[in-house]
């Protein structure tokens, strides 16, 4: 393989500190995933080593010093989306994405899309009435959701945040855990709770909750109830029948918004037609209904989880790829 070395200009300390990271760790990590060696010049980062890996790190790190002079913090989680998205030829739309906040959180913090697919989920939840978000774990479909309900709450956009998911946890049913309806449905929806508390501070969020402000129900007592002025979100939809998500999806009233998340990878309803699957493909393309589907680039959580996601979707290629045959062999009969 041919040598390489390139450059790239940080343009400013700052930018060159954040792209590096907390003790290199960003170009150490482009560096062992690469095989290429990085080296700080002033304010420029030479990398030399073969070819390819060079010209996939000058493309990632140009990505990045791009974030960095918009003021985002680059992680290693951040560097690692840079590189897939070179590795896939799209490095240039990491300039898509918009230094704009999504939320705002108690203490402060800042809510920012992390990954285009991310910018492309939340822009869709501003633009249409219904959204759905399908993806793997760590995609950020839920809290993203979450945050989108708080600040549309706060601008007073919606009058109430509902929050519902449906019941299919390791063959467990809400008549045989212990306590009241509240108690029964928490483990649930405890993701929800968490980013909720986050946005709004405990002390707030239990207020809310107090007044009905804010409404935790599981899905079956949706049925005959019209929600009006609310925002909704139902999540882990890919264990809901095709009858519930219909019932779901007509209970929206004037002034509300609703977004559906879920993963249709991990779908726990033996062998019935998942309603969430069942609904994005009759329902894409519907005005004022948007498809999202995330993958396993817009992870955000450890770069690790991005691998393992990655391996089983390479370890399921042979086994769609026999279900697609099988489909052929029958259509040609």
């Amino acid at each position: 393989m041919a040598k390489a070395k390139l450059v790239v200009d940080a343009r400013s300390v700052d930018n060159l500190v954040r792209v590096l990271g907390t003790f290199d760790e960003n170009i150490n990590f482009l560096s062992e995933e690469l095989g290429v060696f990085c080296y700080v010049e002033g304010v420029k980062i030479r990398i030399e080593g073969e070819q390819k890996g060079v010209e996939l790190a000058e493309k990632a790190l140009s990505a990045l010093v791009g974030l960095a002079a918009k003021g985002d913090e680059i992680d290693k989680t951040r560097t690692a989306y840079c590189l897939e998205l070179a590795r896939d030829g799209r490095a240039q739309e990491i300039e898509n994405l918009s230094s704009g906040i999504v939320a705002v959180t108690a203490r402060g913090k800042q809510i920012k899309c992390k990954t285009v697919g991310q910018k492309t989920y939340v822009d869709a939840i501003k633009n249409n009435t219904v959204v759905f978000g399908v993806g793997p774990a760590g995609t950020g479909k839920t809290y993203l959701a979450v945050c989108m309900a708080v600040a549309a709450f706060k601008s007073k956009k919606v009058e109430k945040i509902l929050l519902t998911r449906p019941a299919v946890e390791a063959g467990e049913k809400l008549g045989f855990l212990p306590g009241d309806l509240q108690e029964k449905v928490d483990p649930y929806l405890r993701p929800l709770y968490d980013a909720l508390q986050e946005m709004l501070g405990v002390e707030t969020y239990a207020k809310l909750m107090e007044r009905g402000v804010i409404e935790v129900a599981p899905l079956a007592y949706m049925r005959g109830r019209t929600l009006s002025n609310a925002f909704i979100i139902l999540d882990e939809a890919q264990n809901t029948t095709k009858e519930q998500m219909k019932m779901f999806l007509t209970r929206m009233g004037e002034g509300s918004k609703m977004v559906v998340t879920g993963d249709i990878t991990q779908i726990d309803l033996d062998g019935k037609q998942s309603g969430l699957v069942h609904a994005t493909q009759i329902l894409d393309g519907v005005e004022g209904i948007a498809v999202c589907k995330l993958t396993a680039q817009d992870v955000v959580r450890h770069p690790l989880v991005m691998r393992i996601i990655r391996a089983y979707e390479t370890s399921d290629e042979p086994k769609k790829k026999r279900t697609k045959d099988r489909v052929k062999d029958a259509e040609g009969e």
